[in-house]
């Protein structure tokens, strides 16, 4: 075994860096290219190989805006209840589509795919060019369904700092909280892409903040695997994600 890897336990899917969002504090930039989007039946071998070989408590689907791809986010949480894996999330803004008949054929579909958890990123940042009439459907179309949802907003500065966007972002959770949902303590905007551009004025000159989620390359716990299909120092279009592994060396 690898061991560099030796203590992997979670594995992490882009399924595209598309999105539906503009969001000034996105740490990814403007979003203004269509991308790629991941190979389902390649993904889903991977997941297979790697539960094959390591403990994997976790999995999580992200984007860009996953549910662009509903199918393809579907095929891959089936296949992590089906290897055991007990932690399968969700990441989304929520709105990937404004027909509700599509909107409860998606909360379907997640359900019967097995996801644990949807968090939709509900904040000032999202709601500034994402309508919240589709999100709050979405989440009553997840409720009704048996799907578990979470609210996660982004905090600039603290979840209780004092600024006018933790201000709106109280007032939009505020909404679902009072409707049942569960608001989960979200994150903070990291000082980089578009929230070093837009939002430079609320983080300190020449301070170095480290991103909360990078990894020491010598001892990896996640996976993450890109919309390309690139992870570690290959790409699992051209090699088989278990060779990747073995090949894997810090750089």
């Amino acid at each position: 075994m690898n061991e560099y890897l030796k203590n992997l336990e979670r594995i992490e899917f882009v399924i595209t860096l598309s999105c539906t969002g503009r969001c000034k504090h996105c740490s990814e930039g403007e979003h203004t290219f269509a991308s790629s989007y991941i190979d389902s039946d390649i993904a889903v071998e991977a997941v297979k190989a790697v539960c094959g070989r390591y403990s994997i408590k976790s999995l999580m689907t992200f984007g860009g805006e996953p549910l662009l791809y509903p199918e393809i986010v579907s095929a891959i949480h089936r296949a992590a209840y089906e290897m055991c894996i007990p932690q399968r999330d969700i990441i989304t803004n929520g709105y990937f589509s404004k027909n509700k008949d599509r909107i409860k054929e998606v909360a379907v579909m997640l359900r019967e795919s097995h996801v644990e958890t949807v968090m939709i990123s509900v904040d000032a940042f999202h709601q500034e060019t994402i309508p919240i009439e589709p999100v709050e459907f979405f989440a009553d179309s997840l409720k009704e369904a048996g799907v578990h949802v979470e609210i996660s907003p982004a905090w600039l500065v603290g979840r209780n700092a004092d600024n006018p966007y933790n201000r709106k972002t109280n007032e939009l959770i505020g909404k679902f909280a009072a409707k049942g949902f569960e608001i989960g303590d979200g994150n903070i905007v990291f000082p980089q892409g578009n929230a070093l551009k837009h939002l430079g004025e609320y983080f300190r000159d020449g301070e170095t903040i480290k991103n909360p989620y990078e990894e020491s390359t010598y001892d990896l716990h996640s996976l993450c695997i890109s919309c390309d299909g690139s992870v570690l120092n290959g790409n699992i279009y051209e090699k088989n994600i278990l060779q990747i592994i073995d090949e894997y060396v810090p750089v």
